[in-house]
């Protein structure tokens, strides 16, 4: 009888558990744009299209590290380009897989430069971490907590203050977080670019943004494919949102030097849209 008793007992609890677990299972739900993006790390072609970027030392007079609180009660640090003159107008700047390296630095000094008064913001949503080869980059990639990257863009959105302008930027990885950042600016977003990075699939999440938004997508490109931004394309119209989409006939990474798949004529026309979208969402 006791026997009964405790195989009956075992069985219930057994039930239980895995009832328990199947409903955590379904509270998940779908994979969101960021996750997706981050599950190309397992995948072995994605992983080799990224060569190894090449070294390089980049050392600026005007660009800062600051750090400051997040909304998770912890702190963050980012890299900042302070505008010569008192602005509302800012600039958050979101890094690619390998993260927040001298590459993105460079570059954002030279938007910095060429938009004129904006505050130039670079992101790190690694906390500190960086990567120089494709599989370490993975890693990291993966490793990123959404909770702990939103609290780190709200604290980036609380240090600029309820009355900025902002506008996003971002490459690969940081494509699809320029829009995520966008998304959690609220009424404060002024303008968004994203450079083949996931976009947000859910209709929904898409009509609650406040800014246009421009993408810079590669024909070539496996994943961030021709379906994926004419997806896009459907969404924003459905969402009634403005999205200007530049296709370029060149391959993921075209817009930076270091990866083999580099296109200087593609590069130099979405930065050129680029900047002149910038330039008429900061005024």
């Amino acid at each position: 009888m006791k026997k009964l008793l405790l195989l009956t007992a075992l069985l219930f609890f057994g039930v239980l558990a895995f009832s328990q677990t199947k409903n955590r299972v379904v509270c998940h739900g779908p994979a969101t744009a960021t996750q997706q993006f981050a599950m190309l790390a397992t995948s072995k072609k994605f992983v080799l299209s990224h060569k190894s970027p090449l070294p390089l030392h980049f050392q600026s007079s005007i660009g800062k590290t600051i750090t400051y609180k997040t909304a998770d009660g912890k702190t963050a640090t980012a890299y900042e380009l302070k505008a010569k003159k008192n602005t509302n107008n800012y600039l958050l700047v979101i890094h690619e897989w390998w993260g927040l390296n001298d590459w993105v630095k460079k570059e954002s000094e030279k938007i910095y430069n060429d938009l004129g008064d904006v505050t130039v913001i670079d992101l790190d949503l690694y906390d500190g971490k960086m990567a120089t080869t494709p599989a370490d980059a993975g890693k990291l990639m993966q490793g990123v907590n959404e909770s702990r990257a939103k609290a780190i863009i709200n604290g980036a959105l609380a240090y600029a203050g309820p009355k900025a302008h902002i506008a996003t930027i971002g490459w690969c990885f940081g494509g699809g977080w320029s829009l995520q950042t966008s998304l959690l600016a609220g009424k404060q977003a002024a303008g968004c670019v994203m450079y083949y990075g996931m976009p947000e699939q859910d209709v929904n999440k898409l009509k609650t943004l406040h800014c246009d938004v421009i993408g810079n997508f590669a024909n070539k490109d496996q994943w961030i494919n021709a379906k994926v931004v004419d997806k896009f394309e459907a969404d924003m119209k459905t969402a009634g949102k403005k999205l200007t989409v530049n296709r370029y006939d060149a391959d993921h990474g075209f817009a930076n030097p270091s990866n083999p798949a580099y296109s200087s004529d593609a590069t130099k026309d979405a930065y050129d849209k680029t900047i002149t979208f910038l330039k008429g969402k900061l005024k």
